[in-house]
């Protein structure tokens, strides 16, 4: 039986995916899950079991450069002995700064390794990686700042997910509904612009639509505040955070307003939930535009530009959403359209026809 390692860490757009993975692999292989601190708040501990290897950001504080470069060395040889140690065959790499070092110790110890890349753009750990690679498993062709020369290492999938999203089904939207259900998430990084813009869009859009509110806070500091504000405008609400169990509450949800996480809006995408997408500005390589732009491009989403954000003028396009049912009705399609091919077996036939091949 092949021994294979998961390596992930940071946001929950590399954790989520580690998951999924470890739920596909895990009756046909020995699988391990090795994540860094920041990537163990995504992991639910009752149903995976990780090695905790934590490993420094070379850049976050320069004055700590010389240390955190001895501590990144020191990492490639624990990432060494860690992969002897399991008699690892095969490397899963889902992306971040805390892989790389397994990704060396995996080329230098001559394993084979596959690369995860779920966003639109080639992360930059996964472009250093991709010369000694062996695959690199992704959703688009056409993935952007990628060196031709590795095309033949490219493997396209359709979006992994949770077991737990194929098992909701597709969510069922009642467009007579008198009260929408709105779904506001900014991902694992929060969005503390939604937290005050988004709130007062919420509020205006309440004024002249009756409307339920599911709603991740990105600070507590401003949870009184924003629970003020919904009490006096008689807006039911909800508050929660950022977890890997967030499709818990995904059923009934009439439309979503997100950032561009690819774990999320694939998540979206194949219940066939609406959702308004709002990019991250400051996103490495402005990925989460790209994410959101495949789907918009498609009539799947509506994308807005965070720096152009008025009140007023997009309190209008949401009511506008709710009043135009064709539009609103043409996502809905397209979604269903794009996910024709995405069921559990499907996935689970090809990342294993993927291992197996090479």
């Amino acid at each position: 039986m092949k021994n294979i390692l998961i390596v992930t860490g940071g946001s929950g757009g590399h954790v989520v995916p580690s998951t999924s993975f470890f739920e596909h692999l895990k009756n046909k292989f020995s699988v391990s899950l090795v994540s860094d601190l920041r990537g163990s708040k995504f992991i639910n501990i009752n149903k995976f079991k990780y090695e905790l290897i934590d490993v420094p950001n070379l850049f976050l504080k320069p004055y700590l450069l010389p240390i955190n470069i001895f501590k990144y060395f020191l990492n490639i040889f624990k990432s060494i002995s860690f992969i002897k140690k399991n008699n690892t065959n095969i490397l899963i790499s889902t992306g971040g700064y805390m892989t790389f070092p397994f990704c060396l110790a995996a080329f230098i110890l001559k394993k084979k390794i596959f690369l995860f890349e779920p966003n639109n753009v080639l992360g930059r750990s996964n472009r250093f990686a991709l010369k000694f690679s062996t695959k690199i498993i992704c959703y688009n062709e056409n993935l952007k700042n990628f060196p031709k020369k590795y095309n033949s290492k490219k493997v396209v999938v359709e979006p992994i997910l949770k077991k737990e999203i194929y098992d909701l089904g597709k969510n069922s939207i009642d467009l007579k509904k008198e009260t929408k259900k709105i779904l506001i998430i900014g991902g694992s990084q929060g969005a503390s612009f939604f937290d005050e813009n988004i709130t007062d869009l919420i509020i205006e859009i309440s004024k002249k639509r009756k409307i339920e509110v599911i709603q991740q806070i990105s600070n507590n500091n401003n949870l009184a505040q924003i629970k003020s504000k919904y009490d006096k405008s008689n807006i039911s609400y909800k508050f929660i955070e950022f977890t890997n169990d967030i499709y818990e509450l995904y059923n009934g949800i009439d439309l979503a307003i997100t950032r561009g996480g690819a774990s999320t809006l694939s998540e979206l995408s194949f219940l066939n939930i609406p959702f308004v997408s709002i990019p991250l500005p400051s996103a490495k390589d402005n990925h989460q535009f790209h994410n959101s732009e495949y789907y918009h491009k498609k009539n799947c989403c509506w994308l807005i530009n965070q720096s152009k954000f008025e009140k007023d003028k997009f309190a209008k396009m949401f009511l506008e959403i709710f009043n135009n049912y064709q539009n609103y009705s043409e996502k809905i399609k397209n979604l269903e359209k794009i996910n024709k091919n995405n069921t559990w077996n499907n996935i689970n036939n090809k990342i294993i026809e993927i291992i197996d091949e090479n």
